[in-house]
């Protein structure tokens, strides 16, 4: 299966362009920033911590977290699979790396929070399949899910 060749590699000046390439359906733009936007805004957060998607050697995807360890939150700020590689199976399985990469690197943490523009079904029904659940806040418009880690 392809998904078990996933792996988290940091953004370089080799395959920066690569990742800036990637995207999502036009139907999903209204729903996440660009890479560029992303990794621009990441370069000026120092909580920022983002990495490409790859399947073997083929970038698929894109992941930004907002890490404060002071005060215990870990949040996927970013999170997208292109469109080519999308309804593969990348989307659940990159995501699971990602909870096992903060598990993991940060023992102390007690959940991950997230969030989605509420009328991206799709992002929400695969959030859901992983046991992120809605704690109920709105944040700048959108539905905060949570999964606790413990």
């Amino acid at each position: 299966m392809a998904q078990e060749n996933l792996t988290l590699r940091e953004i370089t000046k080799e395959n920066i362009r690569a990742i800036l390439r990637l995207a999502v359906h036009r139907d999903q733009e209204r729903y996440v920033a660009t890479n560029a936007n992303s990794i621009a805004e990441a370069h000026v957060e120092p909580r920022a911590w983002f990495r490409a998607i790859y399947s073997d050697e083929t970038p698929v995807g894109f992941i930004l977290l907002y890490i404060n360890v002071d005060e215990g939150e870990y949040y996927i700020w970013r999170y997208m699979i292109d469109v080519r590689h999308q309804a593969k199976g990348y989307g659940k399985a990159a995501l699971k790396l990602i909870i096992d990469y903060v598990r993991n690197m940060y023992p102390q943490a007690e959940a991950i929070t997230l969030s989605h523009v509420p009328e991206n079904k799709a992002a929400a029904a695969l959030y859901a399949r992983l046991d992120f659940v809605y704690t109920g806040e709105i944040d700048s418009g959108e539905q905060v899910m949570r999964l606790a880690l413990r």
